[in-house]
């Protein structure tokens, strides 16, 4: 690749990373969707796209902790099964077209509905615990099948169930993208492959990007605001399920 084609790349990554991190994601849908459209290859693109995903995830992590909106009681019950199904869902080789298709139209429909979304609900409560745990599993396992974040699947459900509040459902989310995301690196590192060295040329890009999108996620940006970017991110995240093949 040559110097403005990455430079180009680079400036993505960065709009990416700011983006989903202020919603408490961490932009792999963004990332894989932006490689495959500067024509990288393949066998690069998911090592990289992890990489990146834990950079800004750990960032995002940070900073939705600090501002004390992170929840262990919410987050371990959704994460408990969903590292395995994780790695179950990504060695399932299924027609999944159709699968895709209604997860995107599922994401899309998110999306409609945060942008109409004025503020938080006056009274959340978590789910019980077996549920989280089976929900968290099923998640899991999506992620792995589809090749997107987990985090994109559980802050609307969060969010439309009243089981968290905005900020809190990015905090939970950031860390549950975050394990699964360390786990999906850790079983390719496994099989005996080596990391792309353009995952650490873009470091710098996604890490500048997380940073200021969680620091002003998690403290500056409003609820109404944070709703906004979240759809904003589903409606990209949708249309790259339903169109890519």
């Amino acid at each position: 690749m040559d110097t403005p084609h990455f430079l180009l790349l680079f400036a993505a990554v960065g709009v990416i990373a700011f983006l989903y991190s202020s919603v408490g994601h961490a932009g792999a849908s963004g990332y894989i969707a932006v490689m495959a459209l500067f024509g990288i290859a393949a066998p690069v693109i998911r090592p990289t796209a992890l990489v990146l995903n834990i950079l800004v995830a750990i960032i995002g992590s940070f900073h939705f902790w600090r501002a004390g909106h992170f929840s262990w009681k919410l987050f371990w019950p959704f994460a408990l099964l969903s590292i395995p199904a994780a790695y179950f869902g990504g060695y399932v080789r299924l027609p999944a077209a159709i699968l895709r298709m209604v997860i995107g139209l599922v994401l899309l429909f998110s999306a409609a509905r945060l942008f109409f979304r004025k503020r938080d609900p006056a009274d959340v409560s978590p789910p019980p615990a077996p549920a989280a745990v089976g929900i968290g599993a099923a998640l899991g396992f999506l992620s792995g099948l589809t090749g997107t974040g987990g985090g994109i699947f559980l802050t609307p459900l969060l969010l439309f169930c009243h089981w968290a509040r905005t900020k809190q459902a990015s905090a939970v989310s950031a860390l549950f993208i975050l394990v699964n995301s360390i786990a999906g690196l850790t079983g390719f590192i496994s099989s005996r492959q080596s990391v792309p060295t353009l995952a650490f040329s873009l470091s710098a890009a996604a890490i500048t990007g997380g940073a200021a999108g969680s620091y002003l996620g998690s403290r500056r940006f409003p609820v109404r605001t944070i709703a906004i970017l979240l759809a904003t991110v589903l409606l990209i995240a949708g249309c790259k399920l339903i169109l890519t093949r």
